[in-house]
């Protein structure tokens, strides 16, 4: 297939058509990457047979397919968002030429900690500034120095060094261990999900996934505890009876058994994340103080342990019965007939996580909660770091010059 330059008589550029371009760029006015992708295909069919075309002829072209498909606000958003001169590419460490998203670089900058506004806010001053002032296609390094100066003059200094160390990190290949724990419904799975997915994490684990391999081989006449939910393990304690009301000694007891039996599992899985020198993300209740001090790894690996919890009896509630919705199979009416079980494990775990220094986040707000864990991860990698702007980003990157127009 022939290449074909797209063209842009205003700013004196020629790059190639990238379906892959073309395909990002329609993601990001709305439409799922199947149909963008075929869309973009199509594009690439109606242009065959020319060596280039200019930018405004493009444009025109994905409006008209939009609209014609029934896609009217998507097209508005396209143009937009594509007007001629609009497009900006990046050219990857390896050679490959991607396009800018905003979505993505607003994505990147939430790792380092900034709020969802102040990340609009710096990428939109930095694809302003490429529209009109950086070379096409843009050195990947460019974009990260660009980026650190938005952020040093819209958000301040303590962002832009968060920014820095979080970037340095990005890059250096060493693995990171993210670590939830929480009693039933407090969000450990949907947070765990979305660290997973922000931060390209692909292995993650649940130790209710691990329990549930260790039941299918072991009996319950054999480990009775295994067999039980974490907050009523006690009744398979021994001594314990129909009869016998739970005092929070034995709800403790109870739970810490069944975390003991699990920790052997739950390590084995860290380890070997550890081993292959790959990020990891576990999650579950039975990621308490005494599992986590256990963990230890590569002298360069980030291991994190987090508490999460609900403080508001109402919204575990109201949490809980959520996961039926999600999950059917986990029906909520079990837990919510062991709803002050929940809770008082709730607080058996903040406590232990309190005097053991580990870091407690109340899971009131999906974002904040995101953001919260990576301030915590980030001033755990400022420990040490010395790297400077020179450094991370190269020399192209560095004149403070300011980024808004006169």
């Amino acid at each position: 297939m022939a290449k074909i330059l797209v063209t842009d008589a205003e700013e004196k550029t020629q790059v190639p058509f990238l379906r892959g371009i073309l395909t990002r760029s329609l993601q990001d006015a709305g439409l799922s990457f199947n149909t963008a992708y075929s869309l973009a295909s199509l594009i690439r069919e109606d242009i065959n047979d020319s060596s280039q075309v200019t930018t405004r002829a493009l444009q025109a072209l994905v409006i008209k397919r939009l609209r014609a498909l029934g896609n009217r606000v998507e097209a508005a958003t396209y143009s937009r968002q594509r007007r001629p001169g609009g497009l900006v590419v990046i050219e990857e460490a390896d050679g490959r030429l991607v396009p800018f998203s905003r979505v993505r670089h607003e994505r990147r900058l939430a790792c380092s900690g900034l709020s969802g506004d102040e990340a609009a806010a710096v990428t939109q001053l930095l694809y302003r500034h490429l529209l009109t002032s950086s070379p096409k296609p843009v050195p990947v390094d460019r974009i990260g120095g660009i980026t650190h100066g938005c952020v040093r003059e819209e958000i301040g200094e303590d962002a832009a060094h968060r920014y820095l160390v979080w970037t340095h990190f990005s890059r250096s290949g060493r693995p990171l261990v993210l670590m939830l724990s929480g009693t039933a419904g407090c969000g450990k799975s949907t947070t765990a999900a979305m660290l997973a997915n922000r931060l390209d994490i692909v292995r993650t684990q649940s130790t209710d996934m691990l329990r549930e391999i260790m039941r299918v081989m072991v009996p319950e006449r054999l480990l009775p505890v295994l067999h039980r939910s974490s907050f009523n393990a006690w009744k398979a304690l021994p001594g314990q009876s129909r009869e016998t009301s739970c005092t929070d000694a034995a709800l403790a007891d109870g739970y810490s058994a069944q975390a003991e039996l699990l920790s052997v599992a739950s390590e084995a899985v860290v380890q070997r994340a550890l081993r292959e020198r790959v990020s990891f993300v576990l999650e579950g209740v039975h990621v308490n103080p005494e599992f986590a001090g256990s963990i230890s790894g590569e002298a360069d690996a980030v291991i994190e342990t987090i508490m999460l919890a609900v403080l508001k009896p109402k919204r575990l509630r109201r949490y809980i019965r959520g996961r039926s919705r999600h999950s059917p199979h986990r029906r909520a009416e079990r837990y919510l007939e062991s709803f002050d079980e929940i809770w008082r494990l709730q607080a058996h775990l903040l406590d232990q996580a309190d005097q053991a220094g580990i870091p407690i986040i109340a899971n009131d707000d999906r974002e904040e909660v995101f953001r919260k864990i990576m301030l915590h991860v980030i001033d755990r990698l400022s420990d040490g770091f010395a790297a400077t702007p020179r450094e991370v980003f190269g020399e192209q990157i560095l004149r403070a010059h300011r980024l808004r127009p006169a």
